[in-house]
């Protein structure tokens, strides 16, 4: 891991990353696309992530995320506004409805019993991202995870997109990201960045959507929901994230006849909103 970890620290040094190609417009802009697509453009993710401690004492957790900061994740740091040595009574209801319902098995009952019976909550916020920093930062991000679930995190979310894993779960994504930083393989640091970081699919009377997607570089994808089952439509919607990521956000929305949106339910001050827009796909 040190290796992978030494490869890390060069990358968010240097900050080399994959910023997808604009999209030209098809048509003349309104007034309101033009100003909606200036405001995003002022916006810049970060990572929000929340750890759930087994005992009343910050220290183990607060210190090894401090040392974890030094070693690899230049930018992160310790929130000291709400984390917290005491139990917080929301974090079940917060967890059951951030749970990763996509993966099969992604957690389990004990899980949730350790998020039931957690003693106290350490958050860390991450540096504000520009497009081509965010797949670096993003593994760094899981890294973070890896070494806190170590000094006795015994549940993790993401805040930024409202997603959670179990252990085990985690753990399998941060071996496959130790394998991607190893192979120098950015596309599929990308892609474990936003299994691991992104929620889907969220659900309104006409698409299933993504969130948190731009903590990886891409737009959100909103796939109408009459185009198959839930993971039918979760299947399309990860291939056009993958699509994105290997060819470019032009060629996939002639491909897939969709259109890029900058019109989101979400405020631009709040971290779920995408300053990349969003992919609609036709229905």
């Amino acid at each position: 891991m040190n290796l992978m970890r030494r490869t890390l620290l060069g990358s968010i040094l240097a900050m080399i990353g994959w910023k997808p190609s604009p999209a030209k417009q098809s048509g003349p802009e309104t007034s309101e696309q033009t100003k909606a697509q200036a405001e995003a453009s002022s916006v810049t993710p970060r990572h929000v992530l929340c750890f759930l401690g087994k005992d009343r004492d910050l220290r183990h957790l607060s210190e090894a995320a401090s040392q974890a900061i030094a070693d690899f994740a230049a930018g992160f740091s310790v929130d000291d506004s709400y984390s917290q040595a005491e139990p917080d009574d929301r974090m079940s209801q917060s967890f059951a409805v951030c749970w990763d319902r996509v993966e099969p098995d992604a957690w389990s009952a004990a899980d949730e019993e350790a998020v039931a019976h957690h003693q106290s909550v350490l958050y860390i916020l991450g540096p504000s991202m520009q497009q081509r920093e965010t797949v670096t930062v993003s593994m760094a991000a899981l890294l973070l995870v890896e070494r806190l679930i170590g000094a006795g995190a015994v549940a993790v979310k993401g805040e930024s997109a409202g997603v959670a894993h179990g252990l085990d779960r985690w753990r399998a994504l941060i071996v496959q990201g130790a394998q991607a930083l190893k192979a120098e393989d950015t596309l599929s640091q990308q892609r474990i960045g936003r299994l691991a970081f992104a929620k889907r699919p969220l659900s309104d009377q006409e698409y299933l959507q993504s969130v948190g997607f731009h903590l990886v570089g891409l737009p959100e994808v909103y796939v109408p929901k009459s185009a198959g089952s839930e993971r039918q439509v979760v299947a399309i919607m990860d291939a056009v994230a993958d699509e994105i990521a290997e060819r470019g956000l032009e060629p996939t929305l002639e491909a897939r006849g969709a259109k890029l949106s900058f019109e989101s339910t979400y405020d631009v001050d709040e971290f779920k909103f995408n300053p990349y827009g969003i992919v609609r796909l036709a229905g």
